[in-house]
């Protein structure tokens, strides 16, 4: 499976109690590796991350990123994720100030920018993502880091290269994408606007 051309495989787990929702968990994870070798990218939308990042990893995960509002303790997660043998990311929600993650540049790989409230997709782009992203940019090169800046939420051809621009180096799409019945083509067309940056569904 390669999913038209896709870099790496973003993986939403919601849990019903730090999102609404419900969706998948390492059972369909392991599933997933063993029908494609990209990268899968597994975001972590739970409370309580701690406890289940064994058996991400164990599941085949390469990348586990979490959210700091949902981390009683964030350098103790950042570190079990990279001790179990996988890339380390933190996630932050729109309302969340991008200084929050200053004390915690240097241990993680990947900085992942909400630009929707999660939960849901097909959400518009939240205003002023734009603006963090950015801001995500001027921390890692102010602090000396090197981290990936990944922005998920309401990436569609129209704004992906902005969102390039602005600082993001892998992009998450997920309607674009499977809205069209050519993921091949949709994801042609995020790459024409933004071929810099990463496309991920």
């Amino acid at each position: 499976m390669t999913v038209g051309g896709a870099d790496w495989i973003h993986v939403d787990v919601m849990d019903g109690h730090f999102v609404p929702p419900i969706t998948l968990g390492p059972v369909v994870v392991g599933a997933i590796r063993q029908a494609t070798p990209l990268v899968l990218d597994v975001h972590l939308m739970i409370e309580h991350p701690e406890r289940q990042i064994a058996e991400f990893i164990k599941a085949g995960a390469d990348r586990i990123t979490v959210h700091v509002e949902a981390c009683p303790d964030v350098p103790a997660v950042l570190q079990a994720i990279r001790d179990a043998g996988a890339h380390p990311g933190l996630s932050l929600n729109p309302p969340t100030p991008i200084e929050r993650i200053c004390p915690f540049v240097h241990l993680i790989d990947l900085l992942l920018v909400m630009s929707v409230n999660p939960g849901w997709g097909g959400q518009p782009f939240v205003k002023g993502s734009m603006e963090r992203l950015s801001a995500a940019r001027a921390m890692r090169t102010e602090s000396g880091t090197s981290f990936l800046i990944e922005v998920d939420g309401g990436i569609y051809p129209h704004n992906a290269a902005e969102a390039a621009a602005a600082g993001a180096d892998v992009l998450v799409a997920g309607t674009a994408v499977f809205k069209d019945p050519d993921y091949a083509a949709a994801i042609r067309a995020l790459r024409g606007d933004s071929p810099d940056a990463h496309p991920n569904a």
